[in-house]
């Protein structure tokens, strides 16, 4: 498998991604330049997380502008698989290609620090291989991580399966204790209507050896491959 791990001036866990993807797993990985206007060749797109253009206006606003986003969509729109990890999964629901907006913490707070999260469906590229009601632990790292939508999205998101992970405690429970950014419904991840888009603010490449953590972000990712895999 290959992945193109998309770079904008501000990415920071672009690195994590490939050493996640080539060290960890031993699967190919490129960077590919926000200028860049093609994905041929490409199995599987990440938009990793940081603060591209400095977050100025707001987190993604202008990275959906940039050129390689085209190349993104029209990916997308032919069914390849996208994950947006954390300022990934704001420009992804900037762009459009996902539903619904991530917003400043309540807390007015930059948020870092190790969390639970609660796989809400199987049915997905990104969680293909993971229990659904599994608990995985991961760490988030944000200021604008608040997921928000209106009622008639928020109706579809859960009749139609479509959220993947909600913050929660170790035993599963989610609460607004366990809520580390006020996110509606404790909502920490969703997928697209065509369940190829997926974003989540969480940071599964943190988290895929033993030695820095855990490696319940390899679930993820060993996922997307399998996924691939079947299709």
């Amino acid at each position: 498998m290959k992945f193109a791990i998309i770079e904008f001036p501000g990415s920071n866990c672009d690195h994590d991604c490939h050493y996640a993807i080539t060290g960890a797993l031993g699967h190919q990985a490129e960077y590919v330049w926000y200028q860049e206007n093609s994905l041929a060749g490409f199995d599987i797109v990440i938009l990793p997380g940081g603060f591209s253009y400095g977050d100025y206006l707001r987190a993604g606003a202008i990275a959906r502008f940039s050129p390689v986003m085209d190349a993104v969509t029209k990916f997308a729109n032919e069914g390849g698989p996208v994950l947006g990890i954390c300022n990934g999964f704001q420009i992804l629901t900037e762009a459009g290609l996902l539903p619904g907006a991530l917003m400043r913490n309540v807390s007015m707070k930059f948020v870092c620090k190790n969390i639970y999260i609660k796989t809400e469906t199987s049915d997905s590229f990104l969680t293909h291989d993971i229990d659904k009601g599994e608990v995985l632990g991961v760490p988030v790292a944000h200021m604008e991580g608040r997921y928000v939508a209106d009622q008639n999205t928020l109706e579809s998101l859960e009749d139609d399966d479509r959220v993947l992970f909600r913050y929660c405690d170790p035993s599963g429970q989610p609460s607004d204790k366990t809520n580390p950014n006020g996110s509606i419904d404790n909502i920490a991840g969703v997928v697209s209507a065509g369940r190829n888009v997926a974003g989540m603010m969480p940071h599964p490449e943190r988290v895929c050896e033993e030695i820095i953590g855990g490696v319940d972000g390899l679930k993820i990712f060993q996922s997307m491959i399998s996924y691939l895999a079947t299709v």
